[in-house]
């Protein structure tokens, strides 16, 4: 299934960024399936129609993201 977090971040360095300034990260799937609201999901960016250019591992608590992982 795949996830994408919102707002679209061109780069995981950007995902970063937000999540150091403190802004609200959210997780989505476009298909089926509900994101977690808490623990590990997986997450690629940009979003579909442009190719995907990066991939990440993030920390969910009560539907935001807290942490990238990796």
């Amino acid at each position: 299934m795949t996830m994408y977090v919102s707002p679209n971040f061109k780069s995981k360095a950007a995902l970063r960024k937000a999540l150091a300034a403190g802004d609200e990260v959210t997780v989505f799937a476009p298909g089926l399936g509900t994101p977690k609201t808490d623990g590990v999901e997986y997450v690629e960016g940009p979003h579909y129609p442009a190719a995907h250019t990066w991939y990440a591992t993030v920390v969910m608590k009560d539907g935001r993201v807290v942490k990238v992982k990796s």
